[in-house]
Order: structure tokens, then sequence, then C-alpha cells
């Protein structure tokens, strides 16, 4: 059997989409999921073959929900209209339903997965550069979304006071403590407003608002100290970066 699951926060949408799926004795609906935050959890539990996943949903979207998954499983998109979206699947020859949508444009869609089921790694790397380019548009760029433990969390771009390189991850900054993304400091640098954060060094990118003076260190190097207290290291080609945010 191949294990399914529904995530849509419509439940019509989701009925609809069992009622078509009735057609193919194979496939077994494992789970229905009205958010993002329940996919996660069936998903770890059912480790489904295949997911519907909607896009525009509360809480977190779809691509965010795929984001926190450690090994996700095959996809098929269904969204409303979305233009950026759109152009997005296109780009990466990703497949998706345009709701609303008929059982003949499912078919289709189930004979391409049906006809290659394993998950292929040029597969994954499309849907993680699908990730990656939603990531930068502006809807995307205001908010990271991270797991702590089986929890997860919405942290506003704004309430990060900086970023920091540890290993595979970025360790981000906020009043509350520090959150592990699994994401590099060079994609954050690119979808980051270069206006609000700049990176100072290889290993930080800080909140341009947060910081009280600049000192020298040693020989080229320098200290932005933060208003929160924190000193963050500043490189020999941070440093003019710096300051021409600052306009100094």
């Amino acid at each position: 059997m191949i294990k399914v699951i529904l995530i849509d926060d419509e439940p019509l949408a989701r009925t609809v989409l069992k009622e078509y799926l009735l057609a193919y004795p194979e496939i077994e609906v494992v789970q229905e999921c009205g958010d993002g935050f329940e996919g996660v959890k069936a998903i770890n539990q059912h480790k489904p073959d295949l997911i519907f996943l909607d896009i525009q949903m509360p809480k977190i979207n779809g691509f965010e929900m795929l984001e926190l998954l450690e090994d996700a499983p095959s996809v098929i998109f269904t969204t409303a209209f979305d233009e950026y979206a759109i152009k997005a699947f296109e780009t990466h020859a990703i497949d998706y339903l345009l709701k609303p949508f008929g059982k003949d444009r499912l078919d289709k869609a189930l004979q391409k997965y049906l006809s290659n089921r394993v998950i292929s790694q040029p597969e994954k790397t499309k849907t993680l550069e699908l990730i990656e380019d939603v990531a930068q548009s502006p809807s995307q760029s205001q908010r990271v979304v991270v797991r702590i433990g089986g929890k997860i969390k919405i942290i506003p771009v704004h309430e990060i006071l900086y970023f920091e390189a540890d290993d595979d991850y970025v360790k981000i900054h906020t009043h509350e403590g520090f959150f592990l993304k699994n994401k590099t400091m060079a994609f954050f640098e690119k979808v980051l407003d270069s206006q609000q954060y700049v990176r100072v060094h290889r290993s930080f990118i800080i909140q341009i608002q947060l910081i009280t003076r600049i000192d020298p260190y040693e020989k080229d190097g320098h200290i932005a100290v933060l208003k929160t207290g924190q000193k963050i290291p500043v490189s020999k080609t941070g440093y003019p970066k710096l300051k021409a945010v600052l306009g100094l």
C-alpha cells in the first residue's frame, strides 16, 4: 500500500481529494491534517510515501512545513492561485495542482508519481531548490520557523538580534535565547533586508539598529557592541560593509 497524508486547512478540499483517491485501491490515506503543525507530527509518525500539501495555511505555510522535515516524502502541492509560488513550481519543474482541480488533473499528477515512485536525488534537490527560491519572496523573509524538540516556533525577523554560524546550522539569537536552523549564513545574507542586517564576519550577521558602538580590536579587527551587551567580532572585510550601511 502507498501511505498518503492530506495536509490542507480546508475540510471540503480534503474531502474532495479523498473521494478522488478512492479510485486508487493501492493508496491508503492514513491521516488528514488541517495545518502544518499537525502535518509535521503526522509525517514523523506515519512516514508516508506521498503527501498532498496545501501552500496557504494558517500558522505555518506548506513551504515552511517542509523546511522542518529531516526527510521529506514525495510531495504533490495543491494551491490557490499564487503568482510567485506557481512561477517557482514551473522554474524547478515541480508538479502542482491549481485549485480548484478536477479528477483528470489529479490523475495526471498521480500517474507521474506512480510511474516513478522512488524519490531520486534530483527530485529531492529540486524540492530543496524550490524551498530556497520561495524563501526569498517578501512574505517568506519576514519570519523564521524553527523546531524545538517536538514544538514549532515562529520567530519574526525583527526580533532576531544576530545570526551565528554553527557547523551545518545557524544559531538565531533572540532575547529568549538562541535557536538552531538548518540553513547557511549565505542563505540568510541573501534573504535578509540589507538595510536591517549586515554580515560583519564570516560567522556573524547582526541587526544594525542594535549597534551602540564599534571598538577597534587587535590589528585590523573591530568589535561591534550591541545594546544587549553582546560583543560581535567585525572582520577586516566586514568593517567596510558595516561602515557603508551606517553611513560612516
